[in-house]
């Protein structure tokens, strides 16, 4: 069994006292087994020299598209409806397996480069088994699945799919992904959004994913426009109706979330549903801004996620973080959403969408090591002495400021060069695939 020693770095923990300590972490295979001073070298495989970094927890992104990498760019200044309708269902249906493998491999490449190491991933509806392929090579830990479409006005015939067929197809990915990589794979069915569903599957998804104990995650109150479409063809608003149809508990997680009734804030907090903020996303589509701080003020979990490329253009989990600060002192104060509940929320608070908070969040003895390390001696990041950590990584560091990255004890990304994603291959492939699909359009 491997093993790694990460010597003399600043550790912020993120655990329950939000310790944050110099000294060393000892990781045996996937785990980490010592966090503390001093700790022996006796028999280490490798050492990493981590004098004045900064060591956190792997940030933890609960709602990407990996299949959308490819699009960055090509859906620009338009609402959500039409995004979708006239740029993002008209790509996602010229995708073939090679295009998928290639944008989310595109994707993950960006994610490690800066600090995510787990992720809640969206796929399209057809060829996911090759966004699963990609995600078992790069290392990275994720919650994924086959996006679902059997209902909609103007969707492309490929994306077209029948009920049974659509449910069918999910298992079978189910069985075959969930647990895979030792367990750093999961599944989970991905309805895209009600607008896009029949009722008829949505209970198929409800039932399914109760036998086989997984996660559903879809859109939800995202756009005005969307609510409108739910209430005049269901009768009611997005979260009422899933929970008429018993689609709201703890394993549904909400990405967006931000046009919400009282009764609906009601149904997601006694149902114990989890909620994903997107702040580039939302602001960029002109979606509007989610009410983050009462939700979290009700005990709701809430995690944070870039969405995909075409509505942001990036998964920068540091610029999501600043948004998700920024965005609420306008209406509440400054006060509002510090750093610290912040950063919280990009590591343990998506631990806990997840439900994987037993696992990854935070640096503690026991827990998988997902971690990345901070370099953060630059001109953009100082002064240091006597800082508020949590300010330095929330408000002024960047993507470029991380130099390692560790997923399940394995060392993914070192010194800023990919270690588990052939970088210039990627790049090269990611605009021939793009200029393929492009041309079946």
């Amino acid at each position: 069994m491997s093993s790694t020693l990460i010597r003399n770095a600043v550790i912020m923990t993120m655990n329950a006292s939000d310790d944050i300590l110099i000294g060393d972490v000892l990781v045996i295979g996937k785990k980490i087994a010592q966090i503390g001073p001093n700790i022996q070298e006796n028999e280490v495989d490798r050492i990493v020299d981590a004098g004045g970094k900064v060591l956190l927890p792997g940030f933890i992104q609960t709602h990407i598209h990996l299949c959308q990498t490819l699009f960055r760019g090509r859906a620009d200044d338009l609402e959500l409806i039409d995004w979708l309708r006239q740029r993002i269902w008209p790509l996602e249906a010229a995708h073939n397996e090679e295009s998928v493998y290639y944008s989310a491999l595109l994707g993950i490449g960006e994610l490690i480069r800066s600090g995510t190491t787990t992720i809640l991933d969206m796929e399209t509806v057809n060829h996911t088994e090759s966004a699963f392929q990609a995600i078992l090579e790069s290392g990275i830990r994720a919650v994924s699945g086959k996006v679902m479409m059997d209902y909609g006005t103007e969707v492309p015939l490929p994306l077209q799919e029948k009920t049974e067929q659509s449910l069918k197809e999910s298992v079978e990915l189910l069985e075959k992904w969930h647990g895979a990589a030792g367990g750093r794979i999961e599944y989970a069915f991905c309805p895209r959004f009600v607008v896009s569903c029949t009722e008829e599957l949505l209970i198929g998804v409800r039932n399914l994913s109760a036998q086989y104990g997984v996660k559903v995650h879809t859109h939800a109150s995202e756009n005005r426009e969307e609510i409108s479409i739910v209430e005049s063809e269901r009768g009611m608003r997005n979260v009422i109706y899933l929970d008429h149809i018993g689609l709201a508990r703890p394993n549904l997680i909400l990405a967006h979330s931000i046009w919400l009734d009282e009764e609906e804030k009601r149904i997601i907090k006694e149902r114990g549903v989890k909620v994903t903020h997107c702040p580039g996303s939302n602001l960029k589509l002109a979606s509007g801004v989610a009410q983050v701080p009462e939700l979290l003020q009700e005990g709701i979990d809430i995690g944070i996620g870039a969405d995909g490329a075409p509505c942001n253009n990036n998964l920068d989990m540091f610029q999501e973080m600043r948004l998700t600060a920024f965005i609420q002192k306008v209406k509440h104060g400054p006060t509002v959403m510090n750093a610290k509940t912040v950063l919280r929320m990009a590591t343990m608070g998506g631990a806990h969408v997840l439900g994987l908070e037993e696992k990854i969040g935070s640096i503690e003895v026991g827990k998988l090591a997902d971690l990345q390390l901070l370099d953060l001696e630059d001109f953009h990041v100082y002064p240091s002495f006597d800082a508020d950590w949590y300010s330095r990584v929330v408000y002024a560091a960047t993507r470029g400021d991380v130099d390692t990255v560790m997923i399940d004890g394995q060392i993914v990304m070192e010194n800023r060069i990919m270690k588990t994603i052939d970088k210039p291959l990627v790049l090269r492939e990611a605009d021939r695939t793009l200029k393929e699909l492009l041309a079946r359009l």
